[in-house]
């Protein structure tokens, strides 16, 4: 019996369109080898550690024989809270490059990525992660030397691997940050790099050229040594639209959002340095290598904090303060940072 003309036609068109629906998933659930993407870990396979658990499972769905579940939902709304943050301040969107990718640490082992903040406990997690790739070379993280941890080729980027390999890791890999109060992190590079005699070469490299523009009347000398740049010289130097013209801002005073693209890379983790210890605990207990390594303890009592921080703004001025605040305010919205109070904006 035939068919009717306008049944084949219906027959036809549902048919058309069981086809383009096989062929659009067969494309949505290929890797993007080019360019590379921004990716959720939403992979089927995602990375176990050596106790054999998935970690991202562990951290969503809530481990409740996990002694770190308190740990694990202050991480999950950090989490939820820089996606809301971004959804709202962000418009346009970009596709990332290797050289966006820098700062991304692999390891491959225990399928982790983590993106290293200077000024953010970076040194010791490099020690960490240095251990847990070193194929037993290193058991302390504390025996290894600081300038050992920051050694190029001592631990891979993520920007070193094809865009095939770079999304395939960044889809099913346990990916984390640490940050820090923006300002506070921004008083304790200034004092590292410009009050420590041993940092000649930040001396020579930036104070000479802060000194020769922010200090009239400054001495050949001083301008020559750049050894005594004082904070407010070194704000005038940040806010100087001369400066980002120029080159890029060195890593150690970079916003979080510039070194890390949280709204581009979706981290499973958002440490805090003001909760450093349980934080790498905890990602330390989703990897399931807290047996194999410990993270360092601080042991500094003169580290930088707020009321630090107020000490050495009070030689800012409001505008310089005001200034400042618009180059970091994305950093203090993404991972929800209240502005200071000791600040004196207009």
């Amino acid at each position: 019996m035939r068919m009717p003309r306008g049944g084949r036609m219906v027959l036809g068109t549902c048919l058309g369109s069981l086809v383009a629906l096989v062929l659009y998933l067969q494309t949505v659930t290929k890797p993007d080898v080019e360019p590379i993407t921004s990716t959720t870990s939403t992979s089927n396979h995602p990375p176990l550690g050596r106790s054999g658990r998935n970690p991202l499972r562990s951290l969503y769905n809530g481990d409740q024989d996990s002694d770190q579940s308190y740990a694990q939902s202050r991480l999950r709304g950090r989490r939820e809270l820089l996606e809301e943050a971004c959804l709202s301040q962000t418009r346009k969107r970009r596709v990332l490059s290797p050289d966006d990718l820098r700062h991304l640490i692999v390891d491959d082992k225990h399928g982790l990525i983590y993106c290293y903040v200077p000024k953010v406990a970076c040194t010791n997690w490099k020690r960490v992660l240095m251990v847990l790739t070193g194929d037993g070379r290193y058991s302390d993280p504390l025996a290894i030397p600081a300038h050992e941890a920051h050694v190029a080729g001592n631990l891979r980027t993520l920007s070193e691997f094809p865009a095939a390999e770079i999304n395939r890791r960044l889809r099913s890999y346990l990916k984390f940050v640490f940050v820090r109060e923006p300002f506070e992190r921004l008083v304790s590079a200034y004092r590292n790099k410009f009050t420590r005699s041993y940092n000649e070469a930040f001396h020579k490299r930036y104070g000479t050229k802060i000194i020769r523009r922010h200090r009239p009347g400054a001495r050949p000398g001083a301008v020559e040594a750049g050894a005594d740049v004082s904070f407010r010289e070194f704000i005038q130097y940040l806010v100087d639209p001369r400066t980002q013209r120029e080159e890029p801002l060195n890593e150690h005073w970079e916003r979080v959002h510039s070194l890390c693209h949280p709204c581009l890379i979706h981290y499973d983790v958002v440490g805090k340095y003001e909760t450093l210890e349980p934080d790498s605990q905890a990602v330390l207990g989703l990897a399931g290598v807290q047996g194999s390594v410990r993270f360092p303890s601080s042991g500094k009592s003169a580290r930088t904090d707020r009321d630090m921080a107020a000490r050495f703004f009070q030689d800012v001025s409001p505008f310089l303060q005001k200034k400042l605040v618009n180059m970091y305010r994305m950093d203090f919205l993404l991972f929800n940072y209240s502005m200071p109070r000791y600040l004196r904006t207009p």
